[in-house]
């Protein structure tokens, strides 16, 4: 009797091992995208001819009209900065207040009447943030060059508009 038993218990965990390897089964399938994130910005018309103008003077883009449009060209959302430089080739440093011989003031402003202008610096400023793909921020620029100049070189006095999240 003790065989049968032993015989039926062992039958039984042979069909129960069986059984579970022979159940059906079932898949379902994740669609996945990915898109890598694009940082980018482009200036329009980006480019600022101030002219001849006397030492110690000032120029905006005002009049004649040449205000920037800075794009957000990439595909997330965007803080736009701002900077200026030390002129090339000549030795014009750029500073809060144009003084002596070499210190040139360059200035932005979003409003159209550049009653709030920024005096530029050589590190990023804030130009626009939340900037969303394809939108854009209209921006005029001003100089004033050093009252005592003694480079009268034509100077470029480049702006640097830069595109991170």
């Amino acid at each position: 009797m003790k065989s049968l038993i032993s015989s039926i218990l062992v039958l039984g965990l042979a069909g129960l091992a069986v059984g579970a390897g022979t159940q059906a089964a079932d898949t379902a399938t994740v669609g996945a995208t990915v898109t890598v994130q694009n940082i980018s910005v482009s200036v329009i018309d980006g480019t600022v001819e101030y002219g001849t103008i006397a030492a110690g003077s000032s120029k905006d883009t005002l009049s004649p009209v040449d205000a920037q449009t800075a794009t957000n060209d990439g595909n997330v959302t965007e803080t736009l900065n701002i900077r200026g430089t030390t002129s090339s080739p000549g030795s014009w440093t750029l500073a809060g207040t144009a003084s002596g011989a070499t210190n040139y003031k360059h200035e932005f402003s979003k409003d159209a009447f550049f009653t709030l202008g920024t005096a530029l610096t050589l590190d990023n400023q804030v130009l626009a943030s939340g900037v969303l793909a394809g939108n854009s921020q209209a921006f005029d620029l001003k100089i004033t060059t050093p009252p005592s100049a003694t480079d009268f070189t034509q100077q470029s006095v480049n702006v640097v508009v830069q595109a991170t999240l």
